[in-house]
């Protein structure tokens, strides 16, 4: 029996503004010490009342513009109320039936395939509310304190509309996503801290009826957003075949176990009592006239302050160098990998061997740069080689005037210590060497001093000729062409 999966998401991100949603506070994520950046605003003491941050909003209407909304000429805040501990006020201020941004969609760029790279997600909107407060557990689980530190931090959420089908196409969202908020530096987006959280919505039926819809929240990795999906899918197929109802209710996820499990029943969608905030004025966004007064924003001069959008880089660097999706995909997760490229490749202007430059550059960069970096735990901001110093390595290697093991030991010592390419391969004596009347003497001692492997040639081993010139590039100190000395053993051995 076929069942049809509809998946919705819900993603809360933490903005990067300076201070907190309502009051003056300090918006500071990485604060260690419990309560510092509170007031009592953030305490809900009796007559403390709200301000609106101006950049918080300006923050989620950039958003909006970056994926398409609508963004409402006139928006307002509510009170969504309900209990909980780390919610001082016993309401949450929020956003219900006027929020900053309706609709929009966010294309599955980050997808490898390009045909689910052209898939759009419908969004249902965009709103700006406050956060709550962090509970710490015991370790005995018997008791909590409260952190108000986070209370009242600006808070994004965004809600799509059911239309994705199953935990790839989530986590593609959800990762698209965080990397668009980051490009826009609105948050840091990072879920291992919380600064994102995304809560799933799965139903399973067999028509176009949407099924019995189940609650997955606190995921707070890519990998757990898929995994969790692709497993409570199977979970609700497993109990539909043998004729059971799935129950409506939230569940959590068990990263150790990789199941889902349940939480808390909700027979019915919680009535949160929403109404009006009433120490908040409505908001008048932007206004479609181009100069009219008392409006917060103008929509078309914040456009011309957004950054290129990753998808459009993405095509950009696919189109001018030639990428796969993969590999475009590691530039625009990295702006200081695609910097770095992007410099590099300005230096090729005038070369001859133009695109070739590129794919040597791209592969050293990708394999033996990045690979350094990773190894000797070297950030970009202490790389000591720069893109200018980087494309002279690969003109030289391009040129043939080295071979590729010593490109790959002065890119070390460049990155490590600095320096001139160059000026280093001229101080060592490693410019490679192809006088062949230099190279026959060379090539003669090795086939003297390895008889087995010349007699092993002969007998039809011809992979032999690659231990040869290994002999003879190791005598060199691998300044020797590889193909000269390939070529002149071939020709000595017959």
């Amino acid at each position: 029996m076929k069942f049809k999966p509809t998946i919705g998401l819900e993603i809360h991100a933490e903005l990067k503004t300076k201070t907190k949603m309502f009051c003056g506070c300090l918006n500071d994520p990485d604060e260690k010490i419990p309560n510092k950046n509170i007031c009592p605003v953030c305490l809900a003491h009796p007559g403390a009342l709200p301000t609106i941050n101006k950049a918080a909003v300006e923050e989620v209407v950039i958003v909006g513009l970056a994926l398409g909304s609508e963004i409402l000429e006139h928006s307002k805040f509510d009170r969504k109320n309900y209990f909980y501990p780390d919610l001082p006020k016993g309401y949450q201020i929020s956003q219900y039936d006027m929020p900053l941004c309706k609709g929009g969609k966010l294309l599955l760029f980050l997808s490898e395939d390009p045909e689910e790279g052209k898939k759009s997600i419908q969004i249902t909107r965009v709103h700006l509310e406050e956060d709550t407060a962090r509970l710490i557990h015991s370790a005995d689980k018997k008791s909590a304190l409260i952190d108000f530190n986070r209370a009242g931090v600006p808070l994004m959420e965004l809600v799509t509309e059911p239309v994705m089908h199953n935990g790839k196409e989530a986590r593609l969202f959800a990762q698209g996503l965080q990397l668009l908020l980051k490009r826009l530096k609105v948050s840091k987006a990072d879920m291992e801290k919380g600064q994102m959280r995304c809560e799933v919505n799965i139903s399973l039926s067999k028509d176009d009826k949407l099924g019995t819809k189940v609650e997955i929240k606190n995921l707070n990795s890519f990998r757990a957003v898929e995994k969790a999906i692709d497993f409570e899918i199977q979970r609700q197929k497993d109990l539909l075949e043998k004729g059971e109802q799935v129950v409506q209710e939230t569940r959590g996820w068990d990263a150790g176990k990789e199941i889902t499990y349940s939480q808390r029943l909700k027979e019915e969608a919680q009535d949160y009592r929403y109404f009006p905030e009433p120490d908040l004025p409505l908001l008048h966004v932007h206004s479609e006239k181009e100069k009219a007064e008392g409006s917060l924003f103008n929509l078309e001069e914040l456009k011309k302050k957004m950054p290129e959008t990753p998808w459009q880089q993405k095509e950009k660097i696919k189109n001018s160098y030639g990428l796969s999706p993969k590999e475009a995909n590691l530039f625009i997760q990295d702006e200081q990998l695609a910097d770095f490229f992007e410099r590099t490749v300005e230096e090729f202007k005038e070369i001859k061997l133009k695109d070739k430059a590129i794919s040597l550059a791209f592969n050293y960069l990708l394999s033996d740069l990045k690979g350094l970096m990773e190894t000797e735990l070297i950030d970009w901001d202490n790389l000591k080689i720069n893109p200018h110093n980087f494309s002279k390595l690969i003109i030289l290697l391009l040129e043939d005037r080295i071979s590729s093991r010593i490109a790959k030991d002065v890119l070390v010592e460049v990155a490590k210590k600095g320096g001139d390419p160059e000026e280093i391969i001229k101080a060592k004596g490693l410019e490679q060497v192809s006088d062949t009347n230099e190279l026959k003497i060379i090539v003669t001692e090795i086939i003297k001093n390895n008889s087995i492997a010349v007699e092993d040639y002969k007998k039809g081993k011809i992979n032999v000729i690659k231990f040869l010139v290994g002999q003879a590039m190791a005598k060199t100190r691998g300044t020797a062409a590889p193909s000269v000395l390939e070529k002149l053993f071939k020709e000595q051995l017959g």
